[in-house]
């Protein structure tokens, strides 16, 4: 274990770099948001700090998960391949990896503006805090949802210095639309969380009952869309028909991964979990964007 001399790849594996897909764009949007509202001119210098502030709390947080779930990830077949684990790499080279993505995080912060700064490091302690919750509640779902709920509100702050309802309202149906579809992921884990004493809403109320909490949640997310519309037309009719067909495509990806997961059949669980809620947030994301900008 001491040599292991794990790649750049390797890391980009440990934290699922491809799940980028669901809060990124949801922090563009919030960025042209803020601008639009605003009327400040774009800097590609402050869309870097974004992007690597974003980038960086994501891999802190992920490899920090990682490298608290490495026994139980090496005792269920599902995870036993992951790279701590596996050997690829090592529980220090995992935790060094979060220290450095801590620091770049809040420097990233630091040269942002102040108000980002302050809140960088509540931010952190949600984001490697979200690890320790299947621990002790199953609200782990919820926390992870406050954690991608981050991203859009942070993104505005980053440009605007200040706080708006409009990016808080998005923040809010993140956190549900999170929260939901994680309760679907963690379906095929049900027994073995339950036999290793891990916290999860269907560990909790069982494979049915968690569908139809899951479910509960993504309804939860249209009325936050609509009041997203009002919010950011409040003033000024910024959003309008693109807006309105992308929610309508986001909200037809929700109810098509409900379509495809059933109490009886998992099989689809994956393509639930990062197919269609990968594809619905870079809809909405662009639909959104475009709308602003045009």
């Amino acid at each position: 274990m001491e040599h292991i001399k794990p790649g750049v790849k390797n890391f980009v594996s440990l934290v699922k770099f491809s799940h980028t897909l669901f809060a990124m764009p949801f922090a563009l949007t919030g960025f042209v948001l803020a601008l639009t509202i605003t009327g400040d001119i774009f800097s590609v210098w402050l869309l870097l700090l974004v992007l690597l502030a974003m980038v960086t709390a994501r891999n802190a947080a992920m490899g920090f998960n990682r490298f608290l779930d490495r026994d139980v990830d090496a005792k269920n077949p599902r995870t036993s391949k992951r790279e701590i684990p596996a050997g690829v790499i090592s529980a220090k080279g995992a935790l060094v990896f979060v220290a450095i993505n801590s620091l770049l995080f809040l420097l990233a912060a630091f040269f942002i503006n102040d108000l980002a700064f302050i809140l960088a490091f509540p931010t952190l302690a949600v984001l490697l805090g979200y690890s320790y919750m299947k621990r002790i509640s199953a609200l782990s779902h919820y926390v992870l949802g406050v954690a991608l709920a981050i991203a859009p509100t942070g993104a505005f702050i980053a440009v605007s210095g200040s706080f708006h309802l409009a990016p808080v309202l998005l923040s809010v149906l993140v956190l549900f639309w999170v929260s939901g579809f994680d309760i679907i992921y963690s379906l095929e884990d049900e027994k073995f969380d339950k036999a290793n004493k891990l916290h999860s809403v269907p560990c909790l109320f069982g494979i049915k009952n968690a569908l139809r909490i899951s479910w509960a949640g993504h309804i939860m997310v249209l009325p936050f869309l609509v009041l997203f519309y009002i919010s950011v037309n409040n003033s000024d009719n910024l959003l309008g028909w693109i807006y309105i067909a992308g929610s309508l495509l986001f909200s037809a990806f929700l109810v098509w991964q409900h379509l495809i997961v059933s109490s009886k059949d998992l099989s689809r669980v994956n393509a639930a979990f990062f197919t269609s809620n990968g594809i619905a947030s870079v809809v909405f994301a662009t639909f959104t964007i475009a709308d602003l900008l045009l």
